[in-house]
């Protein structure tokens, strides 16, 4: 029988909490009397069930504020043991347990700009700070310096953590991006052999469905109606990415462009795509549920099984016959020699070596197949799915150099032939342009640690050492740090891919290249082709509600770029645009 997430919280956590205490009163009061001991120095009042209860809080309370203390005095030792300070705290207007933060940061999320409510936090704090809600502490940074430490100098002491195991557990397992220390590692060695440069540059696959999708928009470009590039460019990355992992498509650009105010066909296709996407929807319900555990959201069931059994029923068959043809090649080798070693089960179409393949030689684990296959699909479908649609919308929006890069592209590729790998690495327009786009909007808008000792993070340039508890949920803002004037300048809110070719990109990202952290995952695409000259964004298609709040021009979210913008920028794992990002091409 399933127990969902609320019911299995209560029964791990709360339920042990509030029966034990007065089950032992009890018990020993019962034993008490039994010995003979005389009990008429307690109270009536204590002995009924409703003294217990009272006696029971009471218990609780006391045994928090100990545990409490006794922490406080713990943490304050070690601050003074490391030389450090602690980081500094929002104030609020002195609520119990900050809840006037709380309230606040919540109803901002509502109508925010992607990472808009860290952004302004920053800008009233400083770039670093801790954000005390209800009780929790939440340590939050997009100082290059420290992310540098967060991310390279002290890797090893900031992991995942364990709630963050819970909250994606349903959807990605205990794939690679849900793993820490060793069984990280054990899936980093299990998959890097099988993205060497060159199948990462083997730009076969992405022709090919590059092919169909183009034809799609050049029907489109022919009647002028507008489709939503955002949904198109999402099912190309899909389709591409399972042709890569899996060695078979998903196909669902074999389905049409949706219109306006349609919605998508009910195929098998884009179930699996809607269900990929509704999955990600919940687990960042779950990452913002601030005033109860987020398993205490879901106690009459997991609103991610029902997402999750239609996509395992189009991954599961996949890897069973992959897994099949495995024991069936091993299964030879027996009788011919030993297979040899680093080999794969040639499981694809076309005798193509896929990520599936290489992992059925590694393990025969059907479920952690499974998880490291969409924990990689992830990487490589939405994070280059949200690149692309950002482009898009900046070279819809700047005419200009929509223009000198398709010119680029013509010059170095030609107008009929495909890029090249080599072709790509010559076209620094191209590099800027995507460059632009990644810093402006990174694919992954902030990443979430856990540290596991109690450490210290230092700043060189102001001598300051902040001092952070073992056990701290500590936030890193790449998009509040890649758009930041400290970091990039006063321009840093534009978007200018000339930065990256003059001397900007000197005086700032070549002095600090810590300043640009985006996830650059998934393979490169070239965005020109010689068949549309132009792009424009089509507000008039966008579904209602989906263009950006008119407060924004009144009183647009600070240190944002929302003056700027013309669509909704938000987030979930990745960034994506609000209702699609609906244009027309020429």
């Amino acid at each position: 029988m399933d127990v969902s997430p609320g019911l299995s919280y209560i029964l791990r956590h709360a339920l042990p909490v509030s029966t034990i205490p007065p089950t032992v009163i009890y018990a020993c009061y019962r034993a008490a009397e039994r010995l003979g001991y005389d009990l008429d120095v307690i109270p009536e009042s204590v002995r009924t069930p409703l003294g217990l209860g009272f006696l029971t809080l009471a218990y609780l309370l006391g045994k928090a504020v100990v545990t409490s203390t006794v922490r406080r005095i713990q943490l304050r030792r070690d601050m003074r043991r490391l030389g450090a300070v602690p980081i500094p705290v929002v104030k609020g207007k002195g609520w119990p347990l900050n809840v006037d933060v709380t309230l606040r940061f919540s109803k901002a999320l509502k109508t925010a700009y992607a990472g808009g409510p860290v952004r302004k936090l920053m800008l009233e704090n400083g770039d670093t700070f801790c954000l005390d809600m209800l009780g929790s502490q939440y340590y939050w940074t997009a100082n290059p310096y420290l992310m540098k430490e967060i991310l390279v100098t002290q890797f090893s002491n900031f992991t995942k953590g364990p709630q963050f195991h819970s909250m994606f557990d349903s959807f990605l397992g205990t794939g690679i991006f849900n793993s820490d220390g060793d069984a990280w590692k054990m899936h980093r060695s299990m998959t890097r052999p099988f993205f060497n440069r060159d199948r990462i540059t083997d730009f076969d696959i992405f022709d090919h469905h590059s092919d169909v999708l183009l034809q799609k928009i050049y029907e489109k470009s022919q009647t002028g109606m507008a489709f939503d590039f955002q949904e198109a460019i999402s099912q190309f990355t899909m389709d591409s990415a399972t042709e890569f992992l899996l060695g078979t498509s998903v196909n669902s650009l074999a389905t049409p462009l949706a219109l306006p105010g349609v919605s998508s066909s009910d195929s098998a296709v884009n179930r699996f795509v809607s269900a990929f996407q509704a999955t990600q929807m919940h687990i960042m319900t779950r990452v913002r549920s601030r005033w109860l555990p987020w398993q205490l959201n879901e106690i009459f069931g997991d609103p991610t099984k029902k997402h999750m059994k239609t996509m395992y029923a189009f991954i599961d068959p996949i890897i069973d016959v992959a897994l099949e043809a495995a024991r069936i090649k091993k299964g030879r080798a027996k009788g011919v020699g030993k297979v040899e070693e680093g080999g794969s089960a040639d499981t694809s179409s076309g005798g193509e070596e896929t990520l599936l393949s290489h992992l059925v030689t590694e393990t025969q684990d059907r479920k952690m197949i499974r998880d490291e296959m969409l924990n990689i699909l992830i990487a490589g479908r939405d994070t280059t799915a949200v690149n692309l649609t950002w482009n898009v919308y900046f070279l819809a929006t700047h005419p200009d150099v929509c223009t000198c890069l398709r010119q680029e592209i013509l010059d170095v590729v030609g107008p009929n032939q495909r890029p090249t790998f080599e072709n790509i690495k010559v076209m620094k327009y191209l590099r800027a342009v995507i460059n632009e786009s990644l810093r402006v909007l990174p694919s992954v808008p902030y990443n979430l640690k856990h540290t596991i000792e109690s450490t210290v993070l230092t700043n060189p340039e102001t001598g300051v050492k902040y001092f952070l508890p073992a056990g701290s949920r500590v936030g890193i803002s790449q998009l509040a740090m890649q758009t930041s004037p400290e970091f990039w300048g006063p321009t840093a809110l534009e978007w200018d891919p000339n930065r990256w070719l003059d001397d900007r990109n000197k005086t700032y990202y070549l002095a600090n290249p810590f300043i640009f952290l985006p996830f650059l995952a998934g393979p490169r695409i070239c965005l020109g082709q010689q068949r549309f000259e132009n792009i424009e964004l089509a507000l008039d298609a966008f579904p209602p509600g989906a263009l950006p709040p008119a407060q924004w021009k009144t009183d647009a979210p600070s240190g944002t770029r929302a003056p700027y913008e013309k669509v909704w920028p938000k987030s979930h794992i990745t960034t994506y645009s609000h209702g699609g990002m609906w244009v027309r091409v020429k």
